[in-house]
């Protein structure tokens, strides 16, 4: 009798420990991707984690290899801070619009240029105009910073300002947080970043006249904004975990800590 107790409860601890591990592996949702949403889908992740106590992850490589990164079944949600093109989307991807973001033009605070139509700024970009002198600034040569190929910003950027292929970069650089550090460092500079990663060390400029608010960006009065897109596979379901989650984030429930991160919830 105590010979069959003990073969009960040794399988029973072992359902119980293969059961654990089951339940800890499908507890955790990784999203990879855009850098410019790193504060959105952070505050995100946070609060459902908390809500919840399913695990979050971010990687912060870009938004085309977040893209990539989905595609190829490395990560459970995509971020991308530009549409889905055709091709992708013809491979079997899916876009939902998580919230809209601004994409602030900014310049050194030294720099006394506050405010520049879009057409200049593609005048600047494709180095028709590349001298501060030209628009109202100090006598000194423009010094172009951007974001690198496959940015979800870039592609947003030069695709509202028709810059596409044409821009005369000095420096192309990998994150968000690069081009408002080198901006801030140097008074001669001009680069373009998301709105919600915005610092102090930099200044923003008005385009057109317009400041690129919650309000001007949910009206369309601020031309310079994009999408945060949440990317997934047309063709597979999401983890149970990771279907929680985007079910979470995409709820009316969610807008306020997506405004509170500095965007505009598209729900």
């Amino acid at each position: 009798m105590k010979k069959t107790l003990s073969i009960i409860m040794t399988v029973l601890l072992c359902i119980s420990i293969f059961t654990g591990c089951g339940n800890e592996q499908s507890s955790a949702v990784s999203t990879d991707g855009s850098t410019s949403m790193e504060k959105v889908i952070g505050s995100l992740g946070e609060a459902f984690q908390n809500d919840t106590g399913i695990s979050f992850t971010y990687n912060p490589t870009g938004s085309g290899s977040g893209i990539k990164a989905v595609s190829e079944g490395r990560c459970d949600i995509g971020l991308s801070s530009r549409e889905l093109k055709a091709e992708e989307k013809e491979s079997g991807l899916s876009g939902t619009i998580l919230a809209y973001d601004g994409i602030a033009i900014i310049v050194n605070p030294e720099n006394p240029v506050n405010d520049l139509s879009l057409d200049t700024i593609a005048k600047i970009y494709k180095g028709e105009i590349t001298n501060w002198a030209e628009v109202g600034g100090n006598d000194a040569q423009i010094v172009l910073i951007g974001r690198e190929a496959g940015s979800g910003t870039r592609d947003g950027f030069e695709s509202i300002t028709d810059t596409e292929d044409a821009c005369k970069y000095r420096q192309e650089l990998t994150s968000t947080g690069d081009v408002i550090t080198t901006v801030s460092q140097n008074p001669d500079a001009i680069g373009y970043a998301s709105v919600a990663s915005i610092k102090d060390t930099v200044k923003t400029l008005t385009v057109d006249g317009v400041s690129p608010t919650e309000e001007t960006i949910k009206d369309g009065s601020y031309v310079v904004q994009r999408p945060f897109v949440l990317v997934t596979k047309s063709d597979a379901d999401l983890s149970d975990a990771a279907f929680r989650f985007f079910t979470y984030i995409t709820s009316s429930e969610a807008n306020e800590i997506i405004s509170a991160a500095g965007v505009v919830p598209a729900n």
